[in-house]
């Protein structure tokens, strides 16, 4: 399949210290890429600049052959390492705020449904500071059902995870990369992902 985003020559810094030196790679549609390297390696680094969230760089990044990282912030999803809910919100309210920071409506029925989908069906209504860590990151995870995307950005998606929620969550990227999308996820777990690639970094 066709690459989504290419990476040319990415030089980046953090604290004075070059994590990151003519970095070249492609992500292709239909394939997921594990960033693999010891800590401190730049691999969150990286996912924040593919994702438009840092700007200190060089070198030039193409989506769909254009240089545009706002088209890329469109058609893409970023899950950071914490899952950047609200407390005071519930379930239904965070994800509802979250479609609309994509300028999508979400209806009442997709919303229950993507929260199925992660096993959370019937706590629309809960505020989510009354939720454990891990039905937390699964409330973040629900966005991936909600709002269609071509590209997953996730930085150490399976934190707080049980082994049922992990092991869901390694056949969900699985079958998000065979339907056609691309992912690029940080992760200290070894996750059971059919054709996963790597980039190394930090050599």
């Amino acid at each position: 399949m066709s690459s989504l985003l290419e990476v040319r020559g990415l030089t980046f810094s953090r604290d004075h210290r070059v994590l990151a030196e003519n970095l070249d790679f492609d992500v292709r549609a239909g394939s997921a890429i594990r960033l693999e390297g010891p800590n401190g390696a730049g691999k969150t680094t990286l996912l924040r600049i593919v994702a438009g969230l840092y700007s200190a760089y060089e070198g030039e990044i193409f989506y769909e052959g254009q240089r545009s990282l706002s088209a890329l912030r469109r058609h893409s999803h970023f899950l950071g390492h914490a899952p950047a809910l609200k407390g005071s919100l519930s379930a239904h309210e965070n994800l509802d705020w979250l479609a609309s920071l994509k300028g999508l409506a979400a209806s009442a029925a997709d919303i229950e449904a993507a929260l199925e989908q992660v096993g959370l069906g019937g706590y629309e209504h809960i505020q989510c500071r009354q939720m454990s860590a891990g039905q937390q990151r699964r409330v973040a995870l629900a966005r991936l059902f909600l709002i269609p995307a071509k590209f997953w950005l996730l930085d150490e998606p399976f934190t707080a995870l049980d082994k049922q929620s992990v092991a869901a969550l390694e056949g969900w990227i699985g079958d998000f990369a065979k339907q056609g999308g691309a992912v690029l996820l940080t992760t200290h777990h070894d996750p059971a992902i059919p054709a996963l690639q790597s980039i190394e970094l930090g050599v």
